[in-house]
């Protein structure tokens, strides 16, 4: 732990210098925020960085002094490059954490790579007018106004079109799923209604019979008048508020066909906020065992001594951590990115390792739960009258099918239309059936292995909450060794906020904190 805390102080002028340059976005691929030409920047670099004492910073300097030109005025907007989810978890991260962050604070709170919060950071801090803080051991902060979203949606034309984009997006899915209930009415009445007209052909009595049959047996299911309500984007919403998670007839066919989609749709990006803020909330170091409850694991096995930790890879890989063995040899996890922070938190404690784990880490549950798929939203009336429905349309198509193939010579209009349309109705009443059967197979295995690996993580969470002496000693290990850096105003030596005389950094104040550090 002593060879760590010394790489994050720099042991002499030179590569304190080099450490703040590693540390300031000032390269082409990373434009600093809240200047405006390289002219401007050169001006506000501070005397100390550029004084002629420092020989090993005098490159570096004029390596940097270049803007890219995507943040001058007239450049392009840097956010739009943004994915649109990194976007906004972003900005939703900045948000919660008070307009004052780091690059571990975004990602731990995002859940976000730390390259992808990085990058988003430079991006918003520069269409927005944020500014950079340094601190005197190299940390940088983004600090961004308190109008900074007003500035960014005034300045974004995508943040403009996406709500357009969605809107439609959500007209059109909405067109479908009714589209699809509708056709079953509308095939229906095609194929009775020239189940009928074959018929009278043959007895006018037996038409009037069967037109009058066929009519009474169609308002009994469905009301024509309906279809107008149907097709009104805005009924589901209205619906919606008035009985909330129910579904109307038509959507209802289609949700008994087709499901209602995944329920664990943004769960992923859950996960890793949850294991960002475990971590940031333990002080940047953990045991596997502690993130066993938030991924994918296999259950635990009795018969092996120790339990394989290749799971923690992909954390490892997302927060730039790595592990570290103790003085007992457990082997634990350190992300430094995450302990540096802006923002004062309460950090995993000693007297919360065993049955108070749970409650030691306000807002984060216990361990990550995945959502069973449902085979449908409809209710049991709804989906006897679709099955009903789906039922007599098949029945209609194998009967008139029949009729055809008897008819030699097909009369113009309505039959002829519908015998061509014969192939389609018939994949279609086929289909009705099929696909839910397929269907139903299929989330009868996914909600096993949901089932499993939910079983996995709860046994996981218990063991954490009664951990054997071993693991308790690794846990108390891994509360020792960890640390929350809490940069302060009064550590900040550089800001792009002020202009150079404002700041009033002189070589000397430079030199005594560099002699401090030494």
């Amino acid at each position: 732990m002593a060879s760590i805390s010394q790489s994050l102080i720099a042991p002499s002028r030179t590569h304190h210098h080099l450490l703040l340059h590693r540390s300031l976005p000032f390269s082409k691929s990373s434009p600093l925020p809240g200047l405006n030409c390289a002219s401007h920047l050169t001006s506000s670099l501070p005397l100390a960085l550029r004084h002629a004492k420092s020989r090993a910073l005098v490159p570096a300097v004029r390596a940097s002094i270049e803007v890219p030109a995507a943040i001058r005025p007239g450049g392009t907007v840097e956010t739009d490059r943004l994915p649109s989810d990194v976007r906004d978890r972003s900005i939703q991260a900045v948000d919660s954490l008070g307009g004052r962050v780091t690059v571990g604070d975004v990602a731990a709170q995002a859940g976000l790579k730390l390259d992808e919060a990085e990058r988003a950071l430079q991006a918003l801090a520069a269409d927005t007018g944020g500014f950079l803080e340094v601190s005197d051991e190299g940390d940088v902060l983004y600090t961004f106004p308190k109008d900074y979203r007003a500035k960014l949606a005034a300045k974004s034309f995508k943040l403009k079109v996406e709500p357009l984009v969605e809107k439609a997006k959500g007209a059109f899915a909405y067109l479908i799923r009714v589209s699809f209930g509708t056709a079953l009415i509308a095939s229906i009445v095609l194929v009775y209604t020239t189940i009928i007209a074959l018929a009278s052909s043959q007895s006018d009595e037996d038409n009037r019979k069967r037109r009058s049959s066929f009519n009474s047996g169609v308002t009994v299911f469905f009301n024509p008048t309906d279809l107008f309500w149907y097709w009104d984007v805005n009924y589901y919403k209205r619906r919606h508020i008035e009985s909330e998670g129910e579904l109307n007839f038509i959507e209802s066919v289609f949700s008994f066909v087709f499901g209602d989609g995944d329920p664990n749709q943004g769960l992923e990006e859950e996960r890793w906020k949850l294991i960002g803020q475990y971590i940031s909330s333990n002080g940047g170091v953990v045991t596997a065992e502690e993130l066993a409850p938030f991924l994918d694991v296999p259950p635990l096995d009795s018969n092996k001594e120790q339990d394989e930790e290749s799971y923690i890879l992909p954390v490892l890989l997302r927060f730039q951590g790595h592990p570290e063995v103790d003085e007992q040899g457990n082997i634990l996890y350190l992300f430094p990115s995450l302990q540096r922070t802006a923002s004062s938190r309460r950090i995993g404690r000693k007297e919360y390792v065993g049955t108070r784990l749970a409650q030691s880490i306000i807002g984060i549950d216990r361990y990550f739960k995945e959502q069973k798929w449902k085979f449908s939203k409809s209710n049991a009336s709804q989906r006897a009258l679709v099955v009903g429905l789906g039922a007599l349309n098949l029945f209609g198509v194998i009967i008139l099918g029949v009729m055809l193939k008897d008819v030699t010579t097909l009369p113009r209009g309505l039959i002829s239309l519908v015998s061509q349309l014969l192939p389609l109705l018939q994949a279609y009443a086929a289909s009705f059936f099929a696909i839910p059967c397929f269907r139903w197979l299929q989330l009868l295995r996914t909600n096993n292995e949901i089932t499993k690996r939910n079983e996995a993580r709860l046994e996981r969470a218990r063991a954490l909450e009664l951990p054997n002496p071993s693991l308790r000693r690794k846990l108390l290990s891994a509360r020792d060794m960890a640390s929350q850096k809490v940069i302060r105003p009064e550590e900040i030596v550089y800001t792009t906020r002020n202009d150079i005389m404002d700041q009033d950094y002189e070589e000397k104040e430079w030199d005594r904190r560099f002699k401090e550090l030494e």
